[in-house]
């Protein structure tokens, strides 16, 4: 897979999983795990930048006596989902065309 595109799509993972809730590194990559392979030395790079991009904001809590580093998505982070979202459904609309127009080649070549 592509280099940019893996990035965005592991952006868009991250921020989707902390639209359900605010979360934390290794409780991120268990959760993204079960759809696309990332660990937590890919993770936290993709972490700061989004935090620099004000996508995130983080904070730190206790747990079982230890402190924490907790993410939550901001407004941002959810409007950039909305136009990953967006350009999506175009990229769907081109791979089907494309299927669709390579089907129509294979079907002309067996005739």
């Amino acid at each position: 897979m592509d280099a940019q595109f893996r990035r965005g799509i592991l952006d868009a993972c991250v921020l989707a999983v902390l639209e359900q809730g605010e979360s934390y590194g290794y409780q991120m990559v268990k959760d993204i795990n079960e759809f696309i392979e990332i660990t937590e030395s890919t993770l936290y790079p993709i972490l700061k930048r989004l935090e620099n991009a004000k996508m995130l904001t983080v904070f730190k809590q206790e747990h079982n006596g230890r402190l924490r580093k907790y993410y939550r998505i901001t407004e941002e982070g959810r409007n950039h989902i909305t136009e990953l979202m967006k350009e999506w459904e175009e990229i769907v609309k081109v791979f089907q065309f494309i299927s669709k127009e390579r089907k129509q080649r294979e079907g002309a070549k067996h005739e």
